[in-house]
């Protein structure tokens, strides 16, 4: 990325590892605190590694940050947004616009992100072509609320082979997200299978009341049934301290309903927005919102 300037006396470029202790502050002003936020390095550092990341500066401080990641999307790659944090001292000056300005420099068929609900987010990311679809559910519950479906059994794997499984199905490479996923707290690789034919693959990770299902694939030939039933599956297999697990899943999925008559409860959400509705398929993916 090369550094601009804008009249406002912005300055946006390009990220660099000694950028991380000031995209902390940023994300803890902004809310965004604790592991696998813009205020844990691990976090940053992933994305400096394997996406584009950009910091805007005003008089040398910086106040504000914006990341992308190519992900796997219907019909091919798509540019996930996954992080836009302006210091909420400094809202309303253009950063955030100038940020998706130097991260999205040209029109891109295939982009999305899961916005927040703030009153700045929907006006600016449907600015750039993007509309909001559907709800992402931030679930959680207790798992041995949740009964596993017949016939359907999870083991836990290693980050190469879930990103080989995942591989084969969309033709994406995750490897890089499992292996590091799996370097989070209680990260853990996982293959669920039916009548013992691996058909979905991912990862838990997490600290705490984090803990969660972070991302599971589907093999495409699994219905829309038999993909929440996976999902039910892993769900019902992990095991937590104290007795809470999360999972993000848009409404629509399959799975929502049976979380919802075990007890389980949405405690936040995101909205999904996208160029397109079909990047995810709402009765399937189960997509880390930082990731997808």
């Amino acid at each position: 990325m090369t550094s601009r300037t804008s009249g406002r006396g912005l300055t946006v470029r390009g990220a660099a590892l000694g950028d991380l202790e000031a995209i902390a502050r940023v994300a803890e002003a902004a809310g965004q605190r604790g592991e696998w936020t813009g205020a844990d390095p691990a976090y940053v550092g992933h994305l400096l590694r394997h996406g584009r990341v950009a910091v805007a500066s005003h008089e040398d401080r910086v106040i504000g940050f914006g990341a992308t990641r190519d992900i796997a999307g219907r019909g091919g790659v798509t540019s996930m947004l996954c992080d836009l944090f302006v210091d909420p001292a400094q809202h309303g000056h253009g950063c955030g616009r100038a940020l998706l300005a130097e991260l999205w420099p040209e029109p891109v068929a295939q982009r999305m992100t899961f916005s927040s609900r703030h009153p700045h987010a929907l006006p600016l990311y449907t600015s750039v072509g993007l509309d909001a679809w559907w709800p992402l559910l931030y679930l959680a519950g207790d798992p041995s609320a949740v009964r596993s479906p017949a016939g359907w059994t999870v083991a836990p794997s290693s980050p190469e082979a879930v990103s080989r499984f995942e591989a084969d199905w969309t033709g994406v490479d995750r490897g890089a997200d499992h292996d590091a996923w799996t370097r989070r707290p209680n990260g853990t690789a996982l293959v669920a299978a039916l009548d013992g034919r691996p058909l979905a693959a991912g990862t838990a990770a997490g600290a705490g009341d984090d803990f969660g299902l972070v991302h599971l694939a589907p093999a495409p030939r699994l219905s829309d049934t038999q993909a929440g039933d996976s999902v039910l599956a892993v769900l019902a297999a992990l095991e937590s301290m104290d007795g809470h697990v999360r999972v993000c899943l848009p409404a629509p999925h399959p799975a929502v309903r049976p979380l919802l008559a075990a007890g389980w409860r949405a405690t936040d959400l995101d909205l999904f927005m996208a160029t397109r509705a079909d990047l995810l398929d709402a009765r399937r993916c189960v997509p880390s919102p930082a990731l997808a």
